[in-house]
């Protein structure tokens, strides 16, 4: 049989063929990608013309698309429908990438031409994307060690090669670990506390594995998370969030502490062959935040503001536990039970309450029409496009002249084959060929709890949020209007990338937008506005608590990656750094044998490295800009214009300072988020 990947997509939109792609179908075509590709960069190399934007800058734009097409769709379903098989080919495949990478950008002939366009670059007539883009491809080379030479410049080239690999079985390890685990519960007095539709997917997924009279709970979200939150069972609770924390850090072959450390210290070494003092200070070169103290001024300013109310927080929860007669000292594993029930108490809201009002279906409906009011964009269910799993629904985007703008994938549960969490990624970029725009698809990964018989799929409040919020990441991807691809959609400084997918959040709170969606999943009732305003008044509980959590993280990612090569290779114990570079931030006791480093694929295979606190950076960004919003309505249409011409369409065209002024007026003030926090008034 022929191989589908090695031609042309023949199919509507020119969706990858699923279902007629194999396991035996990569390797071969990345090869003849990667020759391909190889042939391209010969051929701007020898072309005989003098150097030009055209023959230089755009050539290598467009080079290589067979490849980028290819790798996109294996590594894509790597992560949300990957089996063994699978794994291998995609190890086997990424060092050859890799190498092909550092083989381009340290190609001193290729840069000779690059460098000739650039140090041109004040004569040409260039657009300011053209800029943009022959700036970066320039500074591109220089960071990928083309200027380095010899033993130099092949060390480059095999820290790159190796540091993929260990991405690749970083996060293989925390998969199996998640998948490998079960607590099975054969004493039914062992369920009291849990909603019934958890109860019942435990019971199925039971069934499912032959345990007729069991309950099984497993580490992922949909499962670990409501019962962290309502099991009454305190030793229960206690073992599974030790089995939970303690993934990846057993030492055994699952362990990633030796992987963590051979990382660090081969980043250390990156940084410092290109002369930069850390792994962090290259990183951030190209960063809104620009520096490492920087960062670490902004996070610790935060701490500063939200620790002693956090400590507060706690304390009103030992409080609360004393209260109720129970001679317990608050431990981990016990937070989000009696968080949980102080929060039902001082709002009359729990999960349960809110949850039949945020049926799935009718979120999607919901995160559609906010879009359409926004942006004018309308989505279409079309049942014959290629999907790779069955749980995955098709739509095209459509504009306002019926246009399809774009292709929007939405694969919404958990299994076996998929890593936790939620993300947006895309199968193929949006770009200009020819004066003709290249539709975009674009594709939304979550872990939500899915419909049993007789139960459908009932979101929380915060998972409504996450579908919210990567639906945002989405629209950058969809709306995306500029001629490259490599500066279209989500292509943009790190810490800028969480403002269109944060901003999204805050429309879940407005009556306005509710109205459209919440609806009673059996009554058909809108969604009480005296609800609304729990739901609202509710979103400050805890939120000092939630802050110091995500700044402990953001901390712990600088930790890791500002050290100097010295520091790195003296780093003989991941517990040991872990728990100093969350000193600062600890509101409980340490649990033994127990770790969040060696999870935490954020970092380690992820591209959060030195950049996990642009979480944090784009909430100063989303509060201030979603001020606008609520000053001019919240679906405002000049308002909601402006974002999307200045914010989502211009993908990483210019500096994202530039883009946030052109649409905000001003810089963005932290003061907008500390008050939404409710840490300042």
């Amino acid at each position: 049989m022929s191989n589908p990947l090695l031609s042309s997509f023949n199919t509507a939109f020119e969706m990858p063929p699923f279902s007629k792609i194999s396991s035996d179908h990569y390797e071969e075509a990345i090869e003849v990608a990667l020759s391909e590709a190889k042939q391209e960069v010969r051929d701007m190399i020898e072309n005989k013309e003098p150097p030009s934007f055209r023959n230089t800058i755009e050539a290598l734009e467009n080079s290589g698309e067979k490849l980028q097409r290819n790798s996109s769709i294996l590594f894509n379903l790597n992560s949300a429908e990957t089996n063994e098989e699978l794994q291998k080919i995609a190890q086997n495949v990424s060092p050859k990438l890799s190498a092909f990478s550092s083989e381009v950008k340290q190609n001193s002939d290729l840069f000779a031409r690059v460098k000739k366009v650039y140090d041109q670059r004040g004569e040409l007539d260039l657009s300011g994307e053209q800029r943009k883009l022959l700036h970066d491809t320039y500074f591109d080379f220089v960071r990928r060690g083309v200027e380095l030479e010899g033993d130099k410049k092949n060390r480059f080239k095999e820290i790159s090669i190796e540091l993929s690999k260990l991405s690749l079985s970083f996060s293989e390890n925390v998969l199996a670990e998640t998948n490998d685990y079960e607590l099975v519960i054969t004493d039914e007095s062992d369920l009291s506390g849990l909603p019934e539709d958890v109860k019942a997917r435990a019971k199925e997924l039971a069934q499912r594995k032959g345990q007729e009279s069991a309950w099984i709970f497993t580490l992922q979200a949909p499962s670990y998370i409501p019962f962290m939150e309502y099991a009454d069972n305190r030793s229960l609770r206690e073992k599974l969030y030790k089995a939970y924390m303690c993934k990846c850090f057993k030492g055994d072959e699952r362990d990633n502490q030796e992987l963590i450390l051979k990382t660090i210290r081969l980043k250390a070494e990156l940084a410092s062959l290109l002369g930069y003092p850390t792994f962090a200070h290259y990183v951030l070169e190209q960063r809104m935040a620009e520096s490492p103290d920087k960062v670490i001024d902004f996070l610790n300013d935060l701490l500063e503001k939200s620790f002693p109310k956090a400590q507060e927080e706690v304390e009103e929860i030992k409080e609360y536990i004393k209260a109720k007669g129970e001679d317990i000292t608050l431990e981990r594993w016990d937070w989000s039970y009696y968080s949980e029930k102080l929060r039902k108490e001082k709002y009359e809201l729990n999960d349960e309450l809110v949850k039949p009002f945020f049926k799935l279906e009718n979120v999607i409906n919901g995160v559609f029409e906010t879009a359409e009011r926004l942006y004018g964009i309308s989505f279409r269910l079309n049942e014959k496009l290629e999907v790779y799993h069955q749980d995955v629904q098709a739509y095209e985007v459509l504009n306002k002249s019926g246009e399809v703008v774009s292709i929007f994938l939405a694969d919404f549960f958990p299994r076996d084959g998929k890593r936790g969490g939620a993300w947006m990624t895309s199968y193929r970029g949006q770009k200009y060929v020819q004066g003709k725009r290249i539709i975009p698809q674009v594709s939304i990964v979550c872990n939500f709890t899915p419909s049993t018989a007789g139960h459908p799929s009932l979101l929380k409040f915060n998972e409504v949020e996450t579908l919210f919020h990567e639906f945002g990441h989405a629209l950058h991807g969809m709306l995306a209007d500029t001629k490259y691809q490599s500066l279209s959609g989500t292509s943009v400084y790190w810490d800028f990338v969480e403002l269109p997918s944060q901003i999204m959040e805050n429309w879940c709170y407005e009556k306005e937008c509710l109205d459209l969606f919440a609806k009673h999943h059996k009554t058909g009732e809108l969604i009480p506005n005296d609800l609304i305003e729990r739901i609202k008044k509710s979103s400050t509980y805890h939120e000092a608590y939630a802050t110091v959590r995500q700044l402990s993280f953001g901390l712990l990612d600088m930790a890791w990656h500002s050290l100097s090569l010295d520091e790195a290779n003296k780093v003989d114990s991941v517990g040991a750094f872990e728990e100093k570079a969350f000193a600062a931030t600890e509101l409980f006791p340490k649990v033994p044998d127990t770790n969040m480093s060696v999870q935490f694929s954020h970092i380690f295979a992820g591209g959060y490295a030195a950049g996990y606190y642009s979480y944090k950076w784009a909430e100063v960004l989303d509060a201030d800009a979603f001020s606008l919003f609520k000053e001019n309505g919240v679906f405002d249409e000049k308002t909601a214009a402006s974002f999307k011409e200045n914010i989502l369409s211009k993908g990483g065209t210019e500096h994202p300072m530039v883009l946030y002024k052109k649409f905000r007026g001003q810089e963005p003030s932290p003061d907008a988020l500390l008050k939404r926090a409710g840490l300042i008034s």
